[in-house]
């Protein structure tokens, strides 16, 4: 079986976010950029799988621009076999993604596509989805737990208050969620041996679809400052304040 894992290229999450100084969105200018954490999680569990004897090949894809090949090359050296750059330098929205996604899906024909269950900078949570939705897939998003048998799929997914388990029939479309698994760090050796993998380029317009933005950013703010604490000397004081000056009790 062929596992499809789309990967994305994010600001690093140790970075602390600068906005725009006219508000229009975050400032990208020499700023650290790495895999989106729950890609490398989708990452991770494909090579699991492969491991354990289920997958046999496993492909990532990633849309964006040329320096995107950081990240595919990353994704290789964890052990994925071959990459493919969609190359684009226009922001691409969720439903954009998922099309050129279908595309890919339909020149590949894996049996199972891994799709971290949101990126960091948008929080959309709605690529896997949609994606499910355009080809026709069964979808099983917030994946916890996955085991694969012959042409069935068992899948513990998060939801509020616990856990479901359900089962579908392949192929079809998971979303990582962070309980998943630990990602792997990539060894030197394996760093080095990505370096001669397949790594395909392609544009997006090659593909011919409509992927132009449907929204638009009205304005981007940091949050709002928290209040320094204070310090109370006995409880009496801090009920005190509690009741008459926050007016929680």
């Amino acid at each position: 079986m062929k596992i499809l894992v789309p990967v994305k290229r994010v600001v690093d999450y140790n970075v602390k976010i600068r906005v725009k100084a006219d508000g229009s969105g975050v400032d990208l200018a020499n700023v650290k950029m790495s895999m989106n954490p729950f890609d490398e999680i989708s990452v991770e569990e494909a090579v699991r799988l492969k491991e354990a004897g289920i997958a046999t090949e496993i492909v990532v894809v990633s849309i964006g621009p040329q320096q995107a090949q950081e990240t595919l090359r990353t994704s290789l050296a964890m052990g994925a076999d071959r990459a493919l750059l969609i190359k684009t330098d226009e922001t691409v929205e969720p439903l954009g993604v998922a099309k050129l996604l279908k595309a890919v899906v339909d020149e590949e024909q894996p049996g199972l596509v891994i799709v971290g269950k949101q990126a960091i900078d948008d929080d959309s949570n709605q690529t896997g989805q949609m994606l499910a939705a355009l080809l026709g897939w069964p979808q099983a998003a917030f994946a916890s737990k996955i085991e694969v048998e012959g042409d069935e799929a068992t899948i513990t997914r998060e939801i509020d208050g616990g856990s479901q388990t359900i089962k579908v029939t392949l192929p079809a479309v998971m979303t990582a969620d962070l309980r998943l698994n630990e990602p792997r760090y990539a060894s030197l050796p394996n760093i080095m041996k990505a370096k001669k993998k397949p790594l395909d380029t392609k544009e997006a317009a090659d593909y011919g679809l409509d992927i132009a933005p449907r929204l638009e950013v009205l304005s981007t703010a940091e949050p709002a400052a928290r209040k320094a604490g204070i310090k109370v000397e006995t409880v009496a004081e801090l009920v005190d304040k509690l009741k008459n000056e926050a007016g929680v009790l």
